[in-house]
């Protein structure tokens, strides 16, 4: 006898199912079963990967092997409008399963699910009531679902009558498609409501059906679901569990929510027979639904908004064929259009309209008119002339849409594709028929601007934002399953610290995967490019998950299980679709906390594929950096800069970019990058063009050949002179996949389409096409009498490189971004810098940024009360300024007042001359000391901070609470005066401002502490900002390294091992004991974090003279278990100040670097060094060539020589050399 499951939940029932859909099938194929069912709880989140998925598993004739049945257990309320409830008056809600008999069925679930999301939604639960049921359950079967259902809850609550009246009322509606559905979970209640279910279906008629409630897979996946269970609900597995049958936010005290028993599994037909072998006719019944539901398939064709053009375009009333392709009489009158404004622009964009273009813009419109896409470029055509009336910056293009020429007339792009040889056919191919894709980049505040116009254009219930579901990854799976069986925080970092960082990198693979190539196929090394530290942690991680009965090795085994559950939804960054029509009459949309629109419940991969139109709306932090930069120029120089018509071979931006000085441009700043454009010597747009198309994995190899091309250091040399052509601009190397595409139809006659598709099959290695292509190329050519040898060269080359091959339409929009930022950065590099800092986002980042403008020799201040605007800020002297928005406690309302005051008398004089001026409901007492903490009054110089703070002998306040008195006081007497019949009349009464009290100014470590306090980070400079070289180059192990080590000794390999740490001494409490014996308490901070460590008896007496307040120390020491306790005491063996580090530590400063850097400043400033500096250390220069595999290294011999500072600042300015040393 055959059964389908027809009540099952998969991971989609987010953080309450664990069943993949993928497993379910596996299993529903391998029992037989002739159909499956998905009824997530309240959402249809897997319904289109579900169908999609039984149509990957086919029988002969064509049709899945397992039916796929749509459906969906919803949340059933009294009215879904009441969201106010109390203790007493709950929101009481039902299950209730409803599945699709058909599309009608189909389009009436997707409006259910809408609904209790948009007008239903409660807390998490999107819910439904009967009244939306009486109006959408056409096409729809439904059961009397399981024990949380209406008709079993009125038979546990309120007896026999009242659920025979409950189950009248369904039947009345759904008659022949209402079943009685049994459950048999070994559950008292569930046998009691059981024997009242079968007594109605007897007495109504009604079909009785077998299911079992399915949360997970297998019967052993119950612990893995249970602490699922714990990871929605925030419980430990410790707690107690409450195994009744509850919902999820049924809270008892110190009880947790849990699933009855293990019997929630998808159960074989054997299992289920078994189960049901009194009542074979509920195994057999669910047969009559399978029969009852009709195939779906959930593809539909692209339907595009309508896009309304004027009436005089409106000349076509028919379709018209044109090959393949039915063109409709609309897309025919938007094409008109859209011709029409292409010309327009064309004129305005070409000083003469050539033959060449004129036949480029006739090619690209009637391929946009054959494939009927007309109305697609007049929509993002429309929204970005908006988003540019608006003011929104809006990027040159990106991807291969800056191939259209069509595309650049309207406005679309800002990239000439004929100048640069960016071809149309690589974006639209009528041979690869799939939806244009033009992504558009706006700055962080436009976007919203520009998605608001669509939404105003479009209608809110025809725009929406695409879900994501954010599920459990390698790491996130082990600390997520850590917390939940309540292993130790640092030890559960320790863990997911073993997990190399590798972007979706597998637990599974990596707890079971060959290391290395030599162990087997898709290593672990091949596949996911581990090196062999990352293979080290993956053996450390494979021994802990051995370890079978240890607390860690029970958290990966379930992590292991786990990895892949989907753990939450999100919203798509980008993702926008417009639709023809409301929404819900297309897809299921749900609501989303963050977002004012609708969202999908089908996410992006699959939405076009389910018939409407995605747009990914992008926010480029880049273009928001560049709208700040010209607006910090136009206030301080005057002057107007249109960004997209500076010159592009402007000398000083490529003297920047030739000497590598590219931190905080777009695309060229990391430190591989800046070392090859440091040989490369870029000088025209074109290297930028190459260089971002060849820094990434693969052809990054061939840019040492490309530098050796362009400096003639390597010969030119192309197969065939036929190809010079195209190749010429990258020196005879193939960087571009245009190249490909150009040569195919320049060497072997390829039509632009079968061009495009070689380039996709080589990209993708679709060896059926290539091997088929092969010969056309071949055959092509040689009736061009082009020689066979070299051909099947060129073709291998191409096999070999192509699939490496960039899309150059894009590589050249994302370089004229990053060359307008260079152009900013290198002739207003202040304003570009602030501009830089203010969109840097972490504190992290910033610091780093403040590092960069010390090396270009740009101050960066810190707020000042006069100076500061509200973000970073360029003053008169070219100074950057820290903005007053950056203080923690100083509001935006604060901030604008204070600006608004200072711009309309003029700065203040002093503190008292401010606390008059400023309105203290705003500006308060927080604000105040926020503002004296981080130095923003420094400015007044006849205070120093402490004194705001300092509260003198036998008084209460300090002198901050002084000057608000004095405020107050002023604030109160301007009122008072204004009030009186002489208001108009001069005061002559002056109130003198109190004397603030001399007192000792903070030591700079209390200054730096409230900086960081306020500000996030240490503005007047650290002491260690002196040694950052040594710490960098002398083994050191920052404060937060070595308490995170600390933490999770137990998990560490080397617990025993030694630490160099080097800080400033934030404390020293010196004590002595009962005993006599002297000991202290230090405690030791760096720019990470702080540690506090005791010294006892002789090792007090020894290293406590240097651990004074205030000193800037090197420690070494390890960590050393107490006698007979679990704990760690840190163990230090010696202590010296940090400025002995490279006098006395430096054995050998090794300097590695190319031939090409070695000069004559280099070689003198190191002559002169040595000889200045006598000592022993070594100086090793190795020149490396790494083309050629070649290296020589020049020790010095005689003479040693002694690290000094003028030998620090000489390497750090140099970052073309890869400096090493070794200590003692």
């Amino acid at each position: 006898m055959k059964f389908s499951h027809l009540h099952v939940h998969t991971q989609f029932s987010l953080l309450d199912g664990a069943a993949s859909i993928q497993n379910l099938y596996k299993k529903a194929i391998k029992d037989g079963m002739p159909a499956l069912a998905i009824s997530d709880h309240g959402n249809m989140f897997g319904a289109f990967e579900f169908v999609a998925e039984a149509y990957k598993h086919k029988g002969e004739d064509g049709k899945p092997l397992v039916k796929p049945v749509v459906g969906c257990e919803f949340y059933i309320t009294e009215t879904r409008h009441q969201k106010t409830f109390t203790k007493d008056q709950k929101d009481k809600r039902q299950h209730q399963i409803l599945l699709a008999k058909n599309e009608t069925g189909y389009k009436n679930l997707i409006k259910l699910t809408s609904l209790g999301f948009t007008e239903g939604m409660y807390g998490k639960y999107p819910r439904i009531d009967k009244e939306l049921i009486l109006k959408y359950h056409e096409g729809l079967i439904a059961t009397t679902c399981c024990l949380g259902a209406s008709v079993p809850q009125a038979i546990l609550r309120k007896g026999e009558d009242e659920g025979e009246n409950e189950f009248k009322w369904w039947l009345n509606v759904f008659q022949d498609d209402y079943y009685v559905e049994l459950q048999r979970h070994g559950m008292a209640e569930q046998d009691k409501v059981n024997e009242v279910l079968v007594k109605l279906a007897r007495k109504y008629n009604v079909k009785v059906i077998a299911s079992n409630d399915s949360h997970y897979v297998e019967q052993d996946d119950f612990n893995a679901h249970d602490i699922l269970l714990c990871i929605n609900t925030g419980e430990k597995i410790t707690t107690p569990a409450l195994r009744d049958f509850v919902d999820d936010d049924v809270h008892v005290k110190d009880k947790r929510f849990a699933f009855p028993n293990d019997q929630f599994y998808f159960k074989t037909t054997q299992e289920m027979t078994k189960v049901f072998g009194d009542l074979p006719e509920a195994i057999d019944n669910t047969n009559e639904i399978v029969d009852k539901v009709e195939l779906l398939n959930l593809t539909r064709d692209i339907l595009l908004p309508n896009f309304p053009i004027e009436k005089r375009f409106q000349i076509h009333t028919k379709d018209e064929t044109i090959g393949k392709f039915t063109v409709t009489a609309e897309s025919q009158n938007q094409w008109e259009y859209l011709k029409h404004i292409t010309y327009e622009g064309a004129a305005q964009r070409y000083h003469e309209l050539t033959d060449e273009i004129k036949e480029r813009i006739e090619f690209e419109l009637f391929t946009i008119k054959t494939m009927g896409f007309a109305g697609y470029f007049l929509i993002v055509s429309d929204f970005i002339k908006a988003g540019r009336d608006k003011g929104v910056f809006i990027g040159p293009g990106r991807g291969s849409a800056a191939g259209s020429v069509v595309a650049y007339c309207i406005g679309i792009t800002n990239i000439d594709p004929i100048k640069y040889n960016l071809l149309f056919e690589r974006f639209l191919n009528p041979d690869r028929k799939s939806m244009p894709d033009i992504d558009t980049d706006f700055d962080d505040e436009g976007r919203q601007k520009v998605i608001d116009y669509v939404v105003e254009k479009y209608g809110k219930n025809q725009v929406a934002q695409i879900i994501t579901y954010g599920t459990m990854a390698a790491k996130m799976s082990i600390k997520d399953v850590a917390r939940v069986m309540d292993l130790p925080l640092p030890e559960s970092n320790a863990l997911a610290k073993l997990v190399p960082d590798r972007p979706g990198i597998e637990l599974k693979r990596v707890l079971h995967a060959p290391l290395k190539q030599r162990d087997g196929e898709k290593s672990l090394e091949e596949k996911d490019g581990l090196g062999s530290d990352d293979l080290e942690n993956v053996k450390k991680l494979r021994e802990i998950y051995n370890q079978l009965q240890t607390p860690a090795a029970k958290v990966l085994h379930e992590a292991e299980r786990l990895e892949g559950s989907v753990r939450n939804t999100g919203i798509h960054a980008a993702g926008i679709i417009i639709a023809p029509k409301d929404l819900m009459e297309l897809i299921p949309v749900a609501v989303a906390k963050d977002s004012p629109l609708w969202v999908t419940q089908i996410e992006g991969n699959d939405i076009e594929s389910a018939g409407v139109i995605k747009m990914d709306f992008l926010g480029l932090k880049t273009l928001t950096i560049i709208k700040n930069a010209l607006a910090l120029i136009k206030l301080n120089h005057g002057v107007e800069i249109n960004i997209d018509e500076i010159p592009l071979d402007d000398k000083k931006t490529f003297e920047l970019y030739q000497h590598g000085s590219t931190i905080g441009t777009f695309q060229f700043e990391s430190a591989g990058m800046q070392k090859y454009l440091r040989e490369l010597k870029p000088d025209k747009f074109g290297d930028l063009i190459a260089m971002n198309a060849l820094y990434r994995p693969g052809p990054i190899a061939y840019i040492p050949n490309y530098i050796d091309r362009k400096h003639g250091r390597e010969a030119i040399t192309y197969d065939l002179p036929e190809m010079a052509e195209y190749l010429e601009e990258t020196y005879g190397i193939t960087v571009y996949q245009e190249q490909v595409m150009l040569l195919a139809q320049k060497l072997a006659g390829f039509s632009k389409g079968d061009a495009d598709v070689l380039r996709k099959a080589m990209g993708k290695k679709q060896k059926t096409v290539l091997d088929k292509m092969k010969g056309q190329f071949i055959a092509g050519a040689k009736e061009k009498l082009l020689p066979e040898e070299k051909l099947e060269k060129i073709w291998t080359d191409w096999e070999a490189f192509a699939q490496y091959a960039f899309n150059k339409s894009h590589s050249t929009c994302y370089a004229y971004v990053a060359y307008q930022t260079a152009y900013l950065k290198a002739h207003y590099p202040s304003e570009y810098m602030a501009a830089v800092l203010n969109n840097a986002g972490s504190i992290e980042k910033i610091t780093f940024f403040m590092e960069e403008c010390k090396r270009m020799g740009l101050k960066v201040l810190g707020p000042d009360i006069n100076e500061s605007l509200k973000g970073f800020a360029v003053n008169k002297k070219g100074e950057i300024r820290f903005g007053l928005g950056g203080l923690k406690g100083v509001g935006e309302a604060a901030v604008e007042s204070i600006i608004e005051e200072r711009n309309k008398k003029g700065s203040f004089t002093n503190a008292f001359d401010f606390i008059k001026r400023i309105n203290q409901r705003t500006v308060n007492k927080k604000t105040l000391e926020s503002l004296a903490y981080a130095g923003g009054f420094d400015c007044f110089a006849d205070l120093h901070r402490a004194q705001y703070f300092f509260i003198p002998e036998g008084e209460s306040i300090n002198g901050l609470e002084k000057i608000i008195k004095y405020g107050q006081i002023i604030s109160s007497q301007n009122t008072n005066m204004s009030n009186t019949l002489f208001g108009d009349l001069p005061v002559t009464m002056e109130i003198p401002p109190p004397r603030l009290p001399e007192c000792p100014a903070w030591p700079l470590i209390v200054q730096l502490d409230h900086e960081k306090e306020v500000t996030g980070m240490f503005l007047s400079g650290h002491p260690l900002d002196n040694y950052r070289f040594e710490i960098k180059h002398y083994g050191v192990t920052t404060i937060a390294d070595f308490n995170e080590f600390k933490e999770s000794i137990t998990m560490q390999p080397n617990p025993g091992r030694q630490f160099r740490l080097v800080g400033l001494v934030a404390d020293a409490q010196h004590r002595i004991a009962k005993s006599g014996n002297k000991y202290g308490n230090f405690v030791l901070e760096d720019y990470s974090g702080k540690t506090e460590f005791p010294l006892f008896s002789e090792d007090y007496l020894r290293l406590s003279p240097i651990l004074q307040q205030g000193s800037t120390v090197l420690i070494t020491g390890f960590l050393k278990q107490r006698y007979n306790r679990d704990d760690f005491d840190f163990k230090v063996t010696s202590v010296t100040l940090a400025e002995t580090m490279k006098r006395n530590m430096t054995r050998q400063v090794s300097i590695e670097t190319h031939p090409q850097s070695v000069s004559k400043e280099l070689v003198t400033f190191f002559e002169k060094n040595i000889r200045n500096y006598p000592g022993k250390a070594t100086l090793k220069i190795t020149l490396t060539e790494p083309r050629n595999k070649l290296k020589i290294s020049l020790v010095s011999m005689n003479s040693g020589f002694e690290m000094n500072d003028e030998m620090i600042q000489f390497l750090e300015k140099r970052p073309e050399l890869d400096v090493q040393v070794t200590t003692s």
